[in-house]
């Protein structure tokens, strides 16, 4: 079992992303080009697809897309009594969600600069590290904001890297397994949150439908799960719903 990680210092997260525009169309010249170039490899074995038909997809790369929300749970409590604490940053303004992010993430972590340790505080999440970590950073960097200490992994060694991966824990070291969020949780008995969209959707539900709402339910559902799936590799059981809150506001 998962062991040496204080439970009540890991946030748990998860973001939604989307294309920069609801359509290839509205690009502008230079970033249709750079699309088309960007696609050209994606779409390498691939027919009846195009440029526009993938554009869909481009919410995925940093570079073409923009987080809309980000949902953050923390647990409190022992072993047996956890409590988890659910907030959400969402919106249309992508720098104004990083900024509310941020801040929260430099009051929860003043001393996250530390490694090892019961003060060390850690970030997870589901393919963390191949994309909600360093999709944050870029579009941070693009935005123009700082790099909060616990993201800012250059020039620290593996060791001294605060972040867990729930789908790299799972792998134990196969390095070719690819497990979505969705099938770990059924295989381990843990109720699904793919109840109502998934992440092919969010592109349609926010350009088209416009419910921003419906997709930060979706986020929260994923980092409850995320929890909940930490607590079965640390020989913990679930969390009951009344053992969950989410803040407003």
């Amino acid at each position: 079992m998962l062991s040496g990680y204080p439970i009540p210092n890991i946030l748990f997260l998860d973001i939604e992303t989307v294309p920069q525009q609801p359509g290839f169309h509205l690009l502008p010249e230079d970033w249709k080009n750079l699309w088309e170039t960007k696609a050209g490899i994606l779409l390498k074995g691939k027919e009846g697809e195009t440029p526009e038909t993938l554009y869909g997809r481009a919410g995925i790369y940093a570079e073409f897309g923009k987080i809309i929300c980000i949902s953050c749970g923390v647990m409190q409590g022992a072993e047996n009594n956890r409590r988890l604490t659910l907030k959400s940053f969402f919106g249309d303004d992508e720098k104004e969600v990083l900024r509310a992010f941020c801040d929260m993430l430099a009051k929860w972590s003043p001393a996250s600069g530390r490694t090892g340790g019961s003060e060390s505080k850690y970030l997870c999440a589901h393919n963390g590290k191949e994309f909600d970590f360093p999709y944050i950073c870029r579009r941070l960097i693009i935005n123009g904001l700082p790099m909060p200490v616990l993201l800012n992994i250059a020039g620290k060694k593996p060791w001294e890297v605060n972040h867990l991966d729930t789908m790299e824990l799972w792998k134990f070291g196969d390095y070719k397994s690819y497990t979505s969020l969705n099938l770990l949780a059924h295989t381990l008995g843990i109720p699904t949150p793919k109840d109502d969209i998934d992440g092919s959707m969010v592109c349609k539900v926010y350009y088209e439908e416009k419910n921003l709402e419906r997709i930060v339910t979706y986020c929260q559902k994923d980092v409850i799960t995320l929890a909940q799936i930490f607590l079965r590799f640390s020989g913990e059981s679930g969390l009951k719903d009344e053992a969950i809150e989410i803040k407003k506001g």
